[in-house]
Formats: C-alpha cells, sequence, structure tokens
C-alpha cells in the first residue's frame, strides 16, 4: 500500500514539474502585445491576468523555477526511498537512471517544446494556477530577487531597462513578418522606427531648387510669381539667393494683394512676410516632426555649422518618408523622374535622393555621406564626368546621360547581376 502511494507522489511531483517548466516556457515566450490587444479589443480577462504576472517577469520565472525544483527534488527522493528498500544500495542507480529520464522528457523536454509552440495559448490557460503559486511563494520570491539583484551588482552586471527590451521586441518582429498582406504597413513601421536616425539634411530639398523670390522686385512682379508658383510658402530674399530674410504665405498674400488691388501702393512687402525659421542640418527627423508640432508650422530652413543655406524640409518630406512619395495636382511630371529604361535599369534626374532608390527597388548604394545620386556619382569620380561616360560601383553601372554646366542631370543607373559580375 505504501509501495502504491509513493509511486502516485513521484508521478505527481513528475507532473507538477512539467507544469511549471511549460509555464516558464510560456510566461517568457508571451508577447505581451497580443495579450494587451486581446484585453483592449476583446476584453479579455485572462490576458490582463498575464499582462500583470508579465509586469514582472523575474518574479514569475523564479515562481516556476522554484516549484521546478521543488518538484524535482521530492519526486528523486521519494523514488530513491522507494528503490533503496526494494533493490538496497544498487536502487540509488536506478533511481538517478530512471528519475533523469522521465524528468528530462517529461519533466522538461515535451512540456518546454510544447509551450514554446503555444506560448500565448497555454499562458492564458495556467494564468490563473500561477497567480495561485505566485501568491504562494511571494516571500521567498521576494528573497530570492533581492539576492539575485545582490548578485548583479557583485558581479557588475546591468539589468537591460524594459523600455530598451521592448524596443527591440518591436523592431525584430517587423523585420521577421513575411507576409504579403501587409508589407507596405512594415515598411512604413520600419520607416518611423528610423526616424530618430535619419537628419534633416538627407530629405531636404537643395537650395539649387528653391524657389525663392527677390524681395526687392515690384509688388506687382511679386504678385504674378507668387501666382504661378506651385507652393504654399514662398521664401523671399535680398541681394542673393541664399539670404532669405522671409517666408511668404502664399494664399493670404494673394488675399491681401487682392483687398487693396486698386491701391497696391499702399502695400508694404515687409509686412507681408513672416519670419524664417532656421535649424541646424543635424536635427533629426523625430526631433524635426515634434517641432513642427509644436510651432505649427511646416515648413523650415536647414542651415550648416556656419550659418550658411543648405536646403529646405518641409513637413511633407518628412512624411514621405513614412508613407513613400505623395503626389498632388501641382507636382510637375518632369521632376525628380525615375524611369524604367529596361529589365534593372533606369533613368534618373540627378537630384533624385539615394534613400529613394534604396527604398523603391531595395537595392544598397552607400548613402552614409551623399544625399543624391548626382552628389554621389561626383564623389566616387573625384571629377565632374562628361556626358556619355560610365562608371561601376559596387555592383551598378552608371552612364551620365546629361549634363548642364557642372551639374549632372540626368544619370543612367544599371544594375548588374550576380551573372553579369561573374
Amino acid at each position: 500500500m505504501i509501495t502504491i502511494i509513493t509511486v502516485i507522489c513521484i508521478l505527481i511531483a513528475i507532473l507538477l514539474s512539467s507544469f511549471f517548466s511549460s509555464a516558464e516556457s510560456a510566461l517568457t515566450g508571451a508577447s505581451e502585445a497580443y495579450m494587451a490587444d486581446l484585453e483592449k479589443n476583446e476584453h479579455n480577462k485572462r490576458a490582463g491576468m498575464v499582462l500583470n504576472i508579465l509586469s514582472d517577469r523575474s518574479r514569475a520565472v523564479i515562481t516556476t523555477l522554484i516549484g521546478n525544483n521543488v518538484c524535482n527534488t521530492l519526486g528523486t527522493a521519494l523514488s530513491t526511498n522507494l528503490l533503496v528498500n526494494i533493490f538496497g544500495t544498487e536502487g540509488v542507480a536506478y533511481a538517478t537512471l530512471i528519475m533523469t529520464f522521465l524528468l528530462l522528457i517529461y519533466g522538461d523536454m515535451l512540456p518546454k517544446s510544447y509551450a514554446v509552440e503555444n506560448g500565448n495559448k497555454m499562458a492564458l490557460r495556467i494564468a490563473p494556477i500561477i497567480k495561485f503559486w505566485i501568491w504562494v511563494f511571494k516571500p521567498l520570491v521576494f528573497i530570492l530577487q533581492k539576492i539575485v539583484k545582490l548578485s548583479f551588482k557583485l558581479f557588475g552586471i546591468k539589468e537591460q531597462s524594459s523600455s530598451e527590451i521592448n524596443l527591440a521586441e518591436i523592431r525584430g518582429a517587423i523585420h521577421l513578418y513575411n507576409g504579403n498582406e501587409i508589407t507596405r504597413e512594415k515598411e512604413m513601421l520600419k520607416s518611423i522606427f528610423d526616424l530618430p536616425e535619419i537628419s534633416v539634411y538627407d530629405v531636404m530639398n537643395h537650395r539649387q531648387n528653391i524657389y525663392a523670390i527677390d524681395v526687392d522686385l515690384p509688388l506687382e512682379e511679386i504678385i504674378e510669381k507668387v501666382a504661378d508658383s506651385q507652393y504654399s510658402r514662398i521664401p523671399v530674399y535680398r541681394d542673393k539667393p541664399e539670404n532669405i530674410i522671409g517666408i511668404i504665405m502664399a494664399k493670404s498674400f494673394l488675399k491681401t494683394c487682392l483687398r487693396h488691388k486698386d491701391n497696391l501702393d499702399a502695400l508694404h512687402i515687409e509686412d507681408m512676410y513672416s519670419e524664417p525659421w532656421f535649424i541646424p542640418e543635424t536635427t533629426t527627423l523625430s526631433q524635426q516632426l515634434q517641432e513642427f508640432q509644436k510651432r505649427r508650422e511646416h515648413f523650415a530652413l536647414v542651415v550648416d555649422e556656419y550659418g550658411t543655406l543648405e536646403g529646405v524640409v518641409t513637413l511633407e518630406d518628412i512624411l514621405e518618408e513614412i508613407v513613400g512619395n505623395i503626389e498632388d495636382e501641382t507636382d510637375k511630371d518632369d521632376e525628380h523622374l525615375i524611369n524604367k529604361n529596361a529589365d534593372d535599369e533606369y533613368i534618373v534626374d540627378g537630384q533624385t535622393p539615394i534613400r529613394d532608390l534604396n527604398r523603391q527597388f531595395n537595392w544598397e548604394i552607400v548613402d552614409d555621406d551623399f544625399v543624391t545620386i548626382a552628389g554621389y556619382l561626383l564623389d566616387m569620380t573625384e571629377s565632374i564626368p562628361e556626358e556619355g561616360q560610365k562608371f561601376i560601383f559596387d555592383g551598378f553601372e552608371y552612364e551620365i546621360i546629361k549634363r548642364q554646366r557642372n551639374q549632372l542631370k540626368q544619370i543612367k543607373i544599371h544594375k548588374i547581376s550576380e551573372k553579369g559580375k561573374d
């Protein structure tokens, strides 16, 4: 009778060991994002319970480890005692072999393998039971957590913050997703996480492409230029285009002129433009996006460390980094063209940003030190190439199609296949 009870107790210990092993894997592998969505959108109470448990993962893991070790020790002790009574001292060896096999297969490998494959599902099932055991082992867990933290300090181990872990998990989840139904959303999410690493210099419109108006022109001519422009905000300069002194808001400017159309001499251009907003070229897109929101502005002038005008960045430029190119009825068809000429061959405007090419065609042209494809070629060739010249850099063939003075206006890009490179 005693032997039967002992065997039953050993089996219960193995089952409990199996439970705690699977619980450990399920809780460490459960997705907080999935549980948060389940709780918020489906009002799943168990998901909320899992989130509560996961709010202190170390507490949950220590609880499962305590339960697992207690069960393993108890099962091993009972089996050793039982087999020693039956076989004598040889029972120790038998107990060691039998319990090692049973605990390895049924107490560890099988339950953990199942939990890894069904982490979220199992976490929801076991949440109430684990919550009970957390309460039972609470005093012991508290002591062990203190010992673990003290040990970290003694060995100089720094605990990683939860925000760093969560950010890494999100980046990894986005990178690993291979589905086709939300491919565009995946790219957008990746772009959002890249905003703190991209400067406004990388996405700005270069100063040579800025449409600006000389403030000393007659008012009638300024009105005509503003009316003919496709832009809602137009810089005005004095003496030279790089000397921006103000920004005209096209809509309000034209309204004011219309109200005073019979007496334009009463208007003074100095009263009709706002102060320009200058920002350093090192400002990141995430910082600039926040500043646009804070100031309720959509337009800023980019300057280098010496205060020299580099270009213009707008809210639309930053949004395009996230969602891709945004075109409206005012965009000109002949600006920044990327025309497909043949398979893996394109004719592009020299001012096309390398980032746009890499993102659109999944290329890997190095853009660390260059913004436009023309700038890249000028640097790589260390010259101003002539029309018709061809160059090969890092798996791409470049041909200068059109050059205007010292500017590379059109470039043919051909991606050389792996076979072609051989």
